[in-house]
């Protein structure tokens, strides 16, 4: 189900990073997030909401540039 919140999502395992795409087209990159919460954020019916509980404030983070590859 698409998210109103959620544009695009990916999980680099290697680094355990979660990186987010946000509506609003800001993409931020979330470090030492485990597996099990990037599976529970897929599976989520509704992601914008499981992102709130469950990843925001809980992981640190940074804003990526437009042009950071990622």
């Amino acid at each position: 189900m698409p998210s109103t919140v959620i544009r695009r999502f990916h999980y680099e395992g290697q680094r355990n990073e979660l990186v987010i795409q946000f509506q609003s087209g800001r993409r931020y990159a979330y470090d030492n997030v485990p597996p099990e919460v990037y599976d529970a954020l897929r599976a989520a019916r509704s992601r914008g909401s499981y992102f709130n509980a469950w990843v925001r404030d809980r992981y640190p983070c940074r804003k990526l540039d437009e042009g950071e590859a990622r």
